[in-house]
C-alpha cells in the first residue's frame, strides 16, 4: 500500500474530482508539477488507475506538456436512451455525470478534455476547436496499474503478415491472466477490448465514437511498470494512397477512450462500448431483421459455392426457420448473376433472404477471391449495390480489409453509410473491431474481428485451443460488439478431431452475441441431433432484451442469462479438462421451471431434463455446456 499511496500523492491536492451517479466511481483530474495533465480513478475507495498521463501532440502544437488549467465546467447530467438490434440489451438508458476541462499550452493553444463517469465506468475524449489544419502526431493517454494487477490481452498481429498479407484482422489467441507490464509479442501491441483485474474490480478498455476521420487505436507494446499507453496503427494499414493518422481541417474531436470498471458482473453487463457511439442513422426497420443463417463455407469450403449446394442450404435454412443463407466467395464466377437471382427468388419463396460475399480489397493484400476491387469508390459501390438489389440479395459480407489507419477507417464508414442508404445489411470480415458501429449503423448486424471457428477447421492445434478461446470471448471481444464467430458443429470436421462436446457447441448459440449468427453446421450434421435440440435452434430468439452475468472466469468458464420478451435462456460452457460444479442464483425467476439441454454420456450425446429456480446446481462436463429455457 505504500507504493499506491506514494503514486496517488503525485496528484496535487487541487485535483478536480468527478463521481459517478451512484458515487462509487471517482475520477480525479489535475495538472501535475511537470505541467502535465494526469488523472486517477478509484472505485469504492479502492485504487483502479494510478496517476496516468493525458494529452495530445499535433504537428501544429503540443497539448501534452507545459499545460495550465484554465477552466473547469460545472458537472452536468448526461443521459441518452437508445435501442439496439444486435446487442446484449434492446433498450438502453445511459446516464453519466459529465465535466469539461479547458487547458492551454505554453503557446496559448487550447485543449478541452471531456470526462464522463457512469456507474459502470468512465470515458474521455479531447477536442481542439478552431479553423485550420489539425495533424495528429501522438497521444499520451495512459492507464497505470498497480504491480499486482493481472491482464487478459490479445496481441495485435503485425500488418501485412499472415495468409495473403491479410493481417491485421484481430485473429489471435489471448494471453490470459498475465502480469501487467508483460511486453506484447511484437511491436504491434495489444487489441481492444483489453481486460484487467485490479483487486475486486475489473477494467475493460476500448474506444468508441469512430466517425471515419480518425485512425483506430490499440494499446502500445511497451507497458513497463504496468503503464499502458494508446498505440497507433502501423504505416502500411492504409487504403491505397490514403493517410495513416488523423489529419483534419477544422475542429478535431478524438474518439472516446472507454473504461468499463467494477465487479466482473458490472463489466459483463455494461454497454459503454455502444453508449459512447454516435446515435443511429436512419435505416428501414422493415429490413432490419436479425436472425441465424445457414452457411456452407465453414465445413465445405470453396467447393460448396455452387448452385446446387447453395439451394440445399436454402432448404436447410427454411427447415430450421432461419431467415438467411450466406453465399460465400467466388459466387460471381462459380454461380453468376442470373443463377444467383434464381437462388434469391427460390429463397424468398421459402421465407429466406440471400446474403452475398464481397472482397473489400484493392492492392493492400494478395487475395484473389471475387467479387474483388468492386467497392473501392463511391461510383463502384453505387453500381454494385444496384446490382445485388436487382438480384434480390438482402445484405453483404465484406472481407479482407487492410488495418486501422485513418483512410481505412474512412473506407469502413463509407461502406456503412452507403449500405444503410441502399437498405442493405452488412457484415465485416477480416476486419477491425467495430467499436460501437452497430449502434450508429443498425444495418451492421455483425463483424468478425475474431479468431473464429474457421481456424479450428484448419489445424488441430487451433481446434485443441478452441474451448479456452471460446470461454475468453464473452469477456473481451464480444463484450460490447456483435461477433461473427460462426459457431456450432455437432458432427465431424474434415481431417480434425473435435475437442468440444455437443453441449459446449449448443451453448455458443446463446452465449455468443451476433445479429446474424452464421451457423457452421451442415444439414447432414444437424440431422444427427435430437428433435428437442432442433426445436430449440428453430425457436431461439433473434435478438435479446436483457443480459445477466451469473458466473464465470475469463478463459475458463462462463454462464450467462439472456431475456427475450418474457422468456429467459441460460447457457454455460466449461473450457476445462475436468468437470466443473456451478451454483446458480435464479431468484429473479421465482419458482419457474425450465427445459435443460446438456451433455449426455458421450461427447456427441445430448440429454434433456429440467432446471428449477430459485437456485440450482449444475455439473458442467469437461469441454461441455448446457442451455436452459424458461418460457
Amino acid at each position: 500500500m505504500k507504493l499506491i499511496a506514494s503514486l496517488l500523492l503525485a496528484i496535487p491536492a487541487l485535483a478536480q474530482a468527478l463521481s459517478s451517479p451512484d458515487g462509487q466511481l471517482q475520477v480525479d483530474v489535475s495538472v501535475n508539477d511537470q505541467q502535465q495533465l494526469v488523472y486517477t480513478a478509484q472505485r469504492a475507495g479502492q485504487p483502479v488507475l494510478l496517476a496516468s498521463r493525458l494529452g495530445l501532440v499535433l504537428e501544429q502544437g503540443d497539448y501534452a506538456n507545459g499545460l495550465k488549467l484554465l477552466d473547469t465546467s460545472p458537472v452536468k447530467t448526461h443521459r441518452e436512451q437508445y435501442t439496439l438490434a444486435a446487442g446484449k440489451k434492446s433498450s438502453i438508458d445511459y446516464r453519466a455525470n459529465e465535466q469539461r476541462f479547458t487547458l492551454a499550452n505554453a503557446a496559448g493553444q487550447q485543449l478541452v478534455l471531456t470526462l464522463r463517469a457512469s456507474n459502470d465506468g468512465l470515458a474521455l475524449r479531447y477536442t481542439i476547436d478552431g479553423a485550420g489544419r489539425k495533424t495528429f502526431k501522438d497521444e499520451l493517454t495512459s492507464f497505470a496499474f498497480t504491480p499486482e494487477v493481472r491482464a487478459w490481452l490479445q496481441p495485435m498481429s503485425v500488418a501485412k503478415t499472415g495468409w495473403k498479407r491479410t493481417n491485421p484482422s484481430y485473429e489471435e489467441h489471448y494471453q490470459a491472466d498475465i502480469p501487467v507490464g508483460t511486453a506484447a509479442p511484437s511491436h504491434a501491441g495489444w487489441v481492444f477490448p483489453a481486460l484487467f483485474r485490479s483487486g475486486a474490480n475489473w477494467v475493460a478498455i476500448t474506444e468508441a465514437g469512430m466517425d471515419g476521420r480518425f485512425h483506430a487505436s490499440r494499446l502500445a507494446s511497451d507497458s513497463t511498470g504496468g503503464t499502458y499507453r494508446i498505440g497507433l496503427p502501423e504505416a502500411s494499414e492504409v487504403n491505397t494512397g490514403g493517410g495513416l493518422l488523423a489529419d483534419i481541417d477544422g475542429p478535431l474531436m478524438t474518439p472516446w477512450r472507454v473504461l468499463a470498471i467494477g465487479p466482473l458482473k458490472t463489466v459483463m453487463e455494461s454497454t459503454l462500448g455502444t453508449d459512447l457511439a454516435a446515435p443511429a442513422v436512419a435505416f428501414d426497420k422493415a429490413k432490419l431483421k436479425p436472425g441465424p443463417a445457414s452457411w456452407s463455407w465453414a465445413l465445405l469450403k470453396d467447393d460448396g459455392t455452387v448452385f446446387e449446394v447453395q439451394k440445399r442450404f436454402i432448404d436447410y435454412a427454411a427447415d430450421m426457420h432461419w431467415p438467411y443463407t450466406l453465399v460465400d466467395a467466388d459466387w460471381d464466377r462459380k454461380i453468376g448473376d442470373a443463377r444467383m437471382k434464381e437462388l434469391a427468388d427460390y429463397a424468398r419463396a421459402q421465407g429466406v433472404g440471400l446474403l452475398a460475399w464481397y472482397n473489400s480489397s484493392g492492392a493492400w493484400n494478395d487475395t484473389e477471391y471475387s467479387p474483388k476491387s468492386a467497392l473501392l469508390t463511391q461510383a463502384d459501390r453505387a453500381k454494385e449495390f444496384a446490382r445485388v438489389k436487382a438480384i434480390g440479395i438482402k445484405g453483404l459480407k465484406v472481407d479482407f480489409f487492410g488495418g486501422d489507419g485513418a483512410s481505412m477507417q474512412a473506407y469502413y464508414v463509407d461502406l456503412l453509410k452507403e449500405t444503410a442508404e441502399a437498405g442493405l445489411l452488412l457484415n465485416f470480415h477480416g476486419a477491425t473491431l467495430p467499436r460501437g458501429w452497430s449502434r450508429t449503423y443498425p444495418n451492421l448486424l455483425t463483424t468478425e474481428a475474431v479468431k473464429g471457428f474457421e481456424f479450428a477447421t484448419f489445424t488441430q492445434d487451433d481446434q485443441d485451443k478452441v474451448a479456452r478461446h471460446a470461454a475468453m470471448l464473452p469477456f473481451a471481444r464480444n463484450l460490447f460488439d456483435p461477433m461473427d464467430f460462426t459457431p456450432m458443429v455437432f458432427g465431424d470436421i474434415p481431417n480434425i478431431q473435435r475437442a468440444t462436446r455437443n453441449g459446449f457447441e449448443l451453448a455458443e448459440s446463446v452465449i455468443f452475441l451476433s445479429g446474424i449468427q452464421h451457423y457452421a453446421e451442415t444439414p447432414e450434421g444437424m440431422a444427427t441431433v435430437p428433435a428437442f435440440v432442433k426445436t430449440l435452434l428453430r425457436e431461439l430468439p433473434r435478438h435479446w432484451d436483457e443480459v445477466r452475468f451469473l458466473d464465470g472466469e475469463p478463459g475458463k468458464f462462463v454462464v450467462l442469462a439472456r431475456r427475450a420478451g418474457k422468456q429467459w435462456f441460460i447457457a454455460g460452457l466449461n473450457a476445462d479438462d475436468n468437470s466443473r460444479d456451478v451454483q446458480l442464483d435464479l431468484s429473479w425467476l421465482g419458482k419457474r421451471q425450465g427445459q435443460l439441454i446438456s451433455d449426455g454420456e458421450g461427447p456427441r450425446d445430448f440429454i434433456e431434463g429440467k432446471l428449477a429456480a430459485p437456485a440450482a446446481q449444475l455439473t458442467l462436463s469437461p469441454k461441455g455446456g448446457f442451455v436452459a429455457r424458461f418460457p
